[in-house]
């Protein structure tokens, strides 16, 4: 599996589904900044309201396909489900059927946010109940401080990049301000 971080600005993202698994994937999309475009041909009362006008009623086509660049399916029957990540493939789009291996392209992490920091953890869809304990334990060793934390590095990089700092002194500065919180040792 190859990590990545995509920008929920540049990317275009769509969810399919109906029930309780779409309206999670939902929460967790919107929880990272996404807006994404939802589709559903028979969307659950929660849906619907969490949704509001990014619900589009029915299932994606072949011109809505090729508008997006990543593609979330969930509570979808299995013909279903086959049939729109076969087509969203076939228009270069990648696709994760949740907890349909063979229909995944990519596997969603479990993931701690601390604001601007994301830690993510992936077993590539082998145990998603480890990747959980995993977060898990990255919730306790990553507190909340670390938000604020990275909120002074980002303007302190910032002000070293205008002085024409070389990268190794940005390093070491985010490396002390970082002890100081006591955040590492």
């Amino acid at each position: 599996m190859i990590p990545i971080y995509l920008d929920p600005h540049q990317v275009r993202i769509a969810l399919v589904g109906r029930g309780p698994l779409c309206v999670r994937r939902l929460n967790w999309l919107v929880g990272l900044g996404a807006t994404p475009i939802v589709y559903s041909d028979a969307p659950s009362e929660e849906l619907c309201a969490l949704a509001g006008a990014a619900l589009i009623a029915c299932l994606p086509g072949e011109e809505d396909l090729a508008r997006v660049n990543v593609i979330w399916v969930a509570d979808l029957d299995p013909p279903a489900a086959e049939a729109l990540a076969d087509a969203a493939r076939a228009k270069g789009v990648l696709v994760n059927v949740e907890d349909v291996k063979p229909y995944c392209d990519f596997h969603t992490p479990a993931i701690v946010k601390r604001g601007r920091l994301v830690l993510a953890a992936g077993t590539g869809g082998a145990s998603p109940a480890a990747a959980s304990a995993v977060r898990e334990r990255l919730e306790a060793a990553f507190g909340e401080d670390w938000a604020e934390a990275l909120d002074e590095l980002a303007e302190a990089r910032a002000a070293l990049r205008e002085t024409g700092a070389a990268l190794p002194d940005i390093t070491a500065d985010a490396r002390a301000r970082l002890r100081r919180r006591a955040l590492i040792p």
